[in-house]
């Protein structure tokens, strides 16, 4: 059996986004390039059995009224893509907030991916998955299909944060795998310095890198009171303090920091949001992937 990590009320939200990529990495608009790859194009190509998530329109029901089954119409399209998830595993990515401790940022970020490579396989496009923690990364090769579709899922199931960021030899075959022109999404709450980095060197090595940063609420907001102790998931690091005599000193370091990274990557050319744990899941995919949305990256 499928797994599945999308909710139907997402799932369904889907079908007005789509992948596209910048004519090169760092450049201006978006630019298409011709392909004889399988999708919601133009001109006809073939059909396949109707798989959920399918927009109906597409639906052929003249053959569905001779055959009984739901068939839909493919077509030549544009716009070939390889699209690749890297997903931060590290132990910071464990945090949730008190009011919905069962949902952690890694949590998001699966459901996200899954998000991705939904929309890839709509399209025809091929897409793979990295899962970054430890010494050995998770590294799924790219492929097409509902098939890959469910493997990348079965993974991400399985996946559980801890660990700290992976070491450069670790990463060594990201580089071999993730090959320019490729489409890569890099989900991770960077607070890591060493994943800020990979998202600049992917940038500067020609890969078109979209970015999302998952936050809790917390985070964001630290509605804490009275005395409190923090510990560093990664390194066991402990800070005790007072929540109210530091509060407003955190919060404005917290927004600069966040304004910081924003800026390094939009000078990079890399297209970046912010996730806080209590919005709605599609509204980072709306920002990268809703029509147009690029344009204003």
């Amino acid at each position: 059996m499928a797994v599945s990590l999308i909710p139907p009320p997402l799932r369904a939200r889907l079908r007005e986004l789509r992948l596209t990529a910048r004519s090169g990495a760092g450049g201006d608009g978006l630019g298409q390039h011709t392909s004889r790859s399988r999708g919601a194009g133009l001109e006809f190509a073939q059909y396949r059995a109707y798989e959920p998530g399918d927009e109906l329109r597409r639906i052929d029901w003249k053959l569905y009224a001779r055959s009984d089954r739901y068939f839909v119409r493919e077509a030549e399209r544009d716009s070939p893509l390889t699209a690749w998830a890297i997903v931060d595993a590290s132990a910071s990515m464990r945090q949730a907030d008190a009011a919905r401790p069962h949902l952690r940022k890694l949590d998001a970020a699966c459901t996200l991916t899954a998000c991705l490579f939904e929309l890839a396989l709509r399209q025809g496009d091929r897409f793979g998955l990295l899962a970054l923690a430890g010494a050995n990364p998770l590294f799924v090769p790219a492929a097409a299909g509902p098939r890959q579709r469910d493997r990348c899922l079965l993974e991400l199931a399985r996946l559980d944060a801890g660990g700290s960021w992976p070491d450069t030899a670790a990463l060594q075959p990201l580089w071999e795998r993730v090959q320019p022109p490729a489409v890569v999404l890099l989900l991770s709450d960077f607070f890591d310095d060493s994943a800020v980095e990979l998202a600049l060197r992917l940038a500067a090595a020609r890969r078109e890198v979209l970015t999302i940063q998952l936050l809790s609420a917390e985070e964001r907001d630290f509605p804490f009171a009275g005395g409190h102790r923090f510990v560093d998931p990664e390194s066991g690091a402990e800070r005790r303090v007072e929540a109210a005599a530091v509060r407003k000193d955190y919060l404005e370091r917290f927004a600069a920091a966040r304004a910081e990274l924003a800026r390094r990557f939009a000078a990079a050319g890399i297209r970046h949001v912010e996730h806080v744990l209590d919005r709605p899941l599609d509204e980072p995919l709306r920002a990268l992937f809703a029509p147009r949305a690029g344009a204003a990256a």
